[in-house]
């Protein structure tokens, strides 16, 4: 059982920047394949960055150069840093991890919201 935590979300002006973390209790987190979601009301989730094992990332083409997901296999935590943040970044954000049996875990999600 692999327990997520996130935190960071909250109101941001349109340009501005968070970081999200997301921390990982239980299980190898070093192991683990990471990666980023979201979903805003009425909308599917929707993905947004993905970190395999092995330190490459995956990014939607909306985030692509603007988000950087990252983590640290020494304290059990992701983070997701966001740039230049628009309306349309609103969402609820999720973590979520898949272990090597390919079990996946999510996060409760945290909300962030872009508005002037």
């Amino acid at each position: 059982q692999v327990d997520l935590v996130e935190s960071g979300g909250g109101l941001v002006q349109p340009g501005g920047s968070l970081r999200l973390s997301c921390t990982a209790s239980g299980g190898r987190f070093s192991t683990f394949a990471i990666a980023w979601y979201r979903q805003s009301p009425g909308k599917q989730r929707e993905f947004v960055a993905s970190m395999p094992t092995l330190r490459t990332a995956n990014y939607a083409d909306s985030v692509r150069g603007r988000f950087t997901i990252s983590r640290d296999n020494a304290n059990n935590i992701m983070y997701l840093d966001m740039h230049s943040l628009n309306t349309e970044d609103t969402a609820v954000y999720i973590c979520n991890i898949r272990n090597l049996r390919g079990f996946h875990y999510w996060g409760q999600g945290t909300q962030v919201t872009v508005s002037s």
